[in-house]
Formats: structure tokens, C-alpha cells, sequence
């Protein structure tokens, strides 16, 4: 089933106010998560005190699997890895290199203070980055995050590409999205991605679908598609990711 959530007006989030660029902060090293569960938890305090601009951290993670609100015991069949029990929605994922999170930190009370809008602009957002690489990406009514059909695995085949899981706190976002792009996706077969068990659908990546690409391409994607749905940033990609890309196009 397509997802509904295609239809909702998702405008308001790209609409501009007083300070409204956010701030785009790219991690090169692999963050412990942790770290990145203490930084998120902060910054999401002070944006709502009025403190401290919105932000969206890009970054990837150390070997490990996350254990959502949803989550399920059993749903950890092999522990390969550390587990983190976390406050985002959701059931069990793994995080590892080669898969890019994307940890988003929006002012929602100010933009639109409607979840279910959100997860809609979250899902516009991965699906208009993947559109950049030829890769169509759809929502589905009955499974959380973003996914690929899959026909020359069978009849009804899907596999997810990208995960989504948000934490809500005074209506300022965090917790955030997932892509993979080039991760060991056997790590995926110590658990039960996101407590889905029927054998049509797996879990994808851009070079497991022929989409070789590189880290720093997906990043300029993320960010040319995050201003198309929810607007401005600002620090920008460091000035080499740029040159390279620039000279990559000419």
C-alpha cells in the first residue's frame, strides 16, 4: 500500500522565519553513539530556550545496533555489536560505516507542530536525495521508513533503503534518518530490521542497487534536497567537498 502521507501539504516546513537558516555540521570521524545522543539531547534544549540555532548533523556511526521505543528483545537474534536502548520511535536497526545518518534538530513548534507532517517531510526528503541517484524510493502505508521495489527478487519484493526514527521534545525534533549507501548489510542479518519479518522485504543500499557513489555526493544530495522541503542552511559544506563536486561536474 502507497502511503498516504504523500498527500499532506508540506509547505510550512520550507517556510522562512526571523533566524530560519539551519545549521549543517558534517562529521568526518565515526561518532560513538552516546556522543551523539548527549550532543543531540542539548542542542534540542537549547533550540527550544531559544538558545541556539535548528541543526541537521551528518555523520556515521561505529558498529552497532539501536533498540527503539518499539523494540522487541527478540528482535536481536545475534549480538555482533553493542546495543543501545534509545527514546527515538521505532524498533531495532544497526548503524555502521557506510551508512549515513542524518540527526535532525528543527524547531517543529515554530514550523508545524504536526508528527505526522514531519515524518512526511523526512520521507519527501530521503525520497527526493535517492531521486538524485536514479533510485526510486516510496513510502508504504504498513512499514516505516523509505523502500525499493525489488522485482528481480519476485513478485512483491521490497527492500528498505533508508530508516526513519524521531524523538519529539518540547515539539523540537531529534533522532533523524538513515541512508545506506555502502555498509556491510550482512550486519543487518543479526537482527530483525525494524521488526519486519516477512521474506519479501530486505534491506538495500545504493551499491547493492549498481549506485557506486560516494559519501560527499550523497551529502550534496541530502542538502540540495533538505532545502527543497524543509528550506535554507547555513555553514555549508566544507569548501573542498565543494571545489570537488564543482570540478566533478565540469
Amino acid at each position: 500500500m502507497v502511503n498516504d502521507r504523500q498527500s499532506l501539504d508540506l509547505t510550512t516546513f520550507a517556510q522562512p522565519f526571523a533566524g530560519a537558516e539551519v545549521e549543517w555540521r558534517i562529521s568526518d570521524s565515526p561518532v560513538p553513539y552516546p556522543e551523539a545522543v548527549a550532543l543531540m539531547e542539548s542542542r534540542a534544549a537549547a533550540i527550544a530556550a531559544g538558545d541556539a540555532p535548528e541543526l541537521v548533523w551528518l555523520l556515521e556511526h561505529p558498529p552497532l545496533y539501536t533498540s527503539g521505543t518499539s523494540g522487541d528483545s527478540g528482535d536481536l537474534l545475534e549480538p555482533r555489536f553493542p546495543l543501545f536502548s534509545t527514546g527515538r520511535g521505532g524498533q531495532v536497526t544497526y548503524h555502521g560505516p557506510g551508512q549515513r545518518v542524518a540527526y535532525v534538530m528543527l524547531d517543529l513548534k515554530r514550523r508545524k507542530p504536526d508528527v505526522r507532517a514531519y515524518v512526511a517531510g523526512l520521507e519527501a526528503w530521503i525520497i527526493r536525495t535517492l531521486d538524485a541517484f536514479n533510485v526510486r524510493g516510496e513510502r508504504r502505508e504498513d512499514r516505516v521508513g523509505v523502500w525499493v521495489s525489488r522485482p528481480d527478487k519476485g513478485p512483491g519484493h521490497e527492500d528498505k533503503i533508508a530508516a526513519i526514527g524521531v524523538r519529539l521534545r518540547r515539539w523540537v525534533s531529534f533522532h533523524g534518518i538513515s541512508i545506506n549507501v555502502e555498509p556491510d548489510l550482512s550486519h543487518f542479518d543479526a537482527i530483525v530490521p525494524c521488526g519486519v519479518v516477512d521474506p519479501r522485504y530486505g534491506v538495500t543500499s545504493l551499491a547493492d542497487l549498481g549506485r557506486p557513489v560516494s559519501m560527499m555526493e550523497v551529502d550534496i544530495a541530502l542538502r540540495q534536497a533538505f532545502t527543497e522541503v524543509f528550506g535554507p542552511t547555513t555553514a555549508g559544506l566544507p569548501q573542498a567537498t565543494i571545489q570537488a563536486a564543482d570540478s566533478a561536474s565540469t
